[in-house]
């Protein structure tokens, strides 16, 4: 049977589980959060999704999630505080799924928001992965400070998260970090999601920790 729900902090998290073919070694184990829950946001949002299957095509297994209030997940939006809860429980579980390999946050948008704060903050995560972080909407200083290999993607005419504010925020950051802009795209990266996925191969196929 399919994994179809995990225990979570309000309740029952509903999920979606990506791994390599059994029998394929596992390379990282990733946790990955989605987009803002007032304004659509799911674990069904095109770019998570896309995230998710290029995770798992450079062998990584992969659990996305609804947050509280999302799907068939239990409780209510919580402004960021229950939803970082929610997280903790989304790596905690994949980790004890997986022990044995490193641990990755992964995040879209308020998604971003709340796995590069909690992977920030987080001992045992080692990599940080952020798709258009909202800079200007919460505080990411934790993110900025920390030395753990962080990773961007950006779109080019993003006006929810600016170009130019990912570039400032970037500049600021802490190494070891790297930054993929796509071009044209927009906040949701519209007919673009399949870059997305492109772009997470191509910065972490051959990342080696």
């Amino acid at each position: 049977m399919p994994l179809r729900e995990i225990a979570g902090p309000a309740g029952r998290l509903e999920v979606l589980l990506d791994e390599p073919p059994p029998g394929t070694a596992v390379r990282a184990a990733v946790a990955f959060a989605h987009p803002h829950p007032e304004f659509g946001g799911t674990m069904h949002t095109k770019v998570v999704y896309q995230a998710a299957k290029a995770f798992c095509r450079i062998g990584c297994a992969v659990l996305r999630f609804n947050f509280r209030g999302v799907g068939t997940s239990a409780g209510a939006f919580d402004q960021g505080v229950g939803e970082a809860e929610d997280f903790r429980s989304a790596l905690a579980f994949i980790h004890n799924r997986h022990p044995a390999v490193p641990l990755w946050a992964g995040g879209f948008s308020f998604g971003g928001w709340i796995a590069l704060t909690v992977g920030a903050t987080t001992p045992g995560v080692t990599t940080l992965v952020g798709i258009a972080p909202p800079l200007s909407r919460y505080d990411f200083e934790s993110v900025r400070t920390s030395a753990k290999p962080k990773f961007f993607i950006q779109g080019e005419r993003d006006d929810i998260c600016p170009l130019k504010e990912m570039q400032e925020f970037y500049a600021r950051c802490e190494d070891p970090k790297e930054l993929v802009v796509i071009d044209a795209a927009d906040h949701l990266f519209d007919g673009k999601t399949s870059e997305v996925g492109d772009a997470i191969v191509d910065l972490l196929e051959d990342w080696d920790e």
